[in-house]
């Protein structure tokens, strides 16, 4: 296994203990253009929960019904949810295409 597989996978699996930081760390420290690519798809990956917090808040505070809140969290959910699957999957064919 290689050391640029194993740095582009473990961008991915940040999310578990240093969502964003790593990536950011990873993609400014390595001059290697597959891990900085791998780096910068992880740090989309791990922002795009934050912005799509941006609308919920909005939608929830203009809210007429408690259930209009639950559904947007329960929508918030599903998108976070999403993207957690989306970085191990991510990570693991990496993991593999660089094995």
């Amino acid at each position: 296994m290689s050391v640029r597989g194993l740095l582009s996978s473990l961008c991915y699996f940040s999310i578990f203990f240093a969502p964003f930081l790593l990536p950011v760390i990873v993609w400014i420290a390595v001059r290697d253009e597959y891990v900085r690519e791998h780096a910068k798809k992880a740090i989309l990956s791990h922002i795009f929960p934050i912005i799509a917090a941006i609308p919920l808040l909005y939608f929830i505070a203009t809210a007429n019904h408690a259930g209009s809140v639950i559904g947007f969290v329960l929508l918030f959910a599903v998108v976070y949810l999403g993207v957690f699957v989306y970085n191990i999957y991510k990570g693991i064919m990496t993991l593999r295409e660089a094995a």
